[in-house]
């Protein structure tokens, strides 16, 4: 499908199914009334991730898509690249284990004893030193038009997915231009953002002209895995880390937060920003409606 042919929720390659099975349960309590109510709460269930023969790690999450969510968590580790000839992704939902094979004979016992635990929702995992990996990463000189970021706020945020039925979830958002493309929710961001690294890996997709989005904060995990995947932008509608901004402006990355309405606040990668957009024309961001209370 050519991305010029997508318009509306169509644009999606990839849009959130609040009504796929076994993401979501319904759950009885009662309210601040004493009244009984009956709400739907997102399901967490753990996903044991195995490069060949090795177990890697468990993660928490929804359980949508774990063949993406394993390519994408091995890529941005650094235990798979793209010259890595991948013979087959094995999915067994009754173990809830996924395998990951590869022509090429893995062992990662050393990288796996440094491992580092983030502050991603969920508990974020990173083996290795943080940063490894990172020296050889040069983002590309590409432009993003603030017309571009007002107008993917609008369509993402109008956009039925999990966190308005259900909330206690964070949403990630591969774009092009003002195209949202792939739109992947789970019970932590950095679950989001690996499943869509694993779709551009398992579909080839290129980076270099691809703004991410997440409503989560732009942490240092955050801006490291973007980075990994090679994309120059990364926005949110939430707010900055210290060290998130740091790396960002190390490594060129453009670093846009606080993103509602008319307003957001760019603290890396300010040259990339092309303001074609003026702010006084851009309604404010109306109140969000149709998201049942269960956070």
């Amino acid at each position: 499908m050519q991305l010029a042919e997508l318009n509306d929720l169509s644009e999606y390659l990839i849009a959130p199914d609040p009504s796929a099975r076994r993401l979501t349960r319904p759950v009885i309590g009662t309210d601040h009334n004493g009244d009984e109510q009956q709400i739907n709460v997102v399901e967490e269930r753990p996903l044991t991730i195995y490069l060949n023969s090795q177990e890697i790690v468990t993660a928490m999450t929804i359980g949508d898509y774990p063949d993406y969510l394993a390519l994408g968590f091995l890529r941005n580790q650094g235990m798979l690249s793209k010259e890595d000839e991948i013979t087959g992704v094995d999915f067994d939902e009754e173990l809830e284990t996924v395998v990951v094979r590869t022509a090429r004979e893995t062992d990662y016992e050393d990288k796996m004893r440094r491992k580092t635990r983030t502050s991603g929702c969920a508990v974020g995992t990173v083996f290795g030193d943080m940063m490894e990996g990172l020296e050889n990463v040069t983002l590309p000189d590409t432009s993003v038009r603030t017309s571009w970021l007002y107008a993917l706020s609008s369509k993402i945020n109008r956009t039925p997915s999990l966190y308005l039925q259900a909330g206690a979830i964070h949403g990630t958002v591969l774009c092009a231009g003002d195209r949202p493309l792939v739109y992947m929710e789970d019970v932590g961001r950095h679950n989001a953002v690996d499943k869509i690294a694993g779709w551009m890996l398992s579909e080839g997709i290129p980076a270099e002209d691809k703004i991410l989005y997440t409503t989560g904060r732009l942490t240092s995990e955050m801006v490291i895995k973007t980075a990994m995947m090679g994309i120059p932008v990364l926005a949110s509608r939430s707010g900055f880390t210290a060290w998130g901004v740091e790396i960002a402006q190390k490594l060129g990355l453009t670093l846009i937060g606080r993103m509602k309405g008319k307003r957001f606040m760019c603290l890396a990668g300010e040259q990339r920003l092309l303001r074609d957009a003026d702010p006084n024309a851009i309604a404010d961001e109306p109140k969000r409606s149709g998201r049942k209370s269960s956070e």
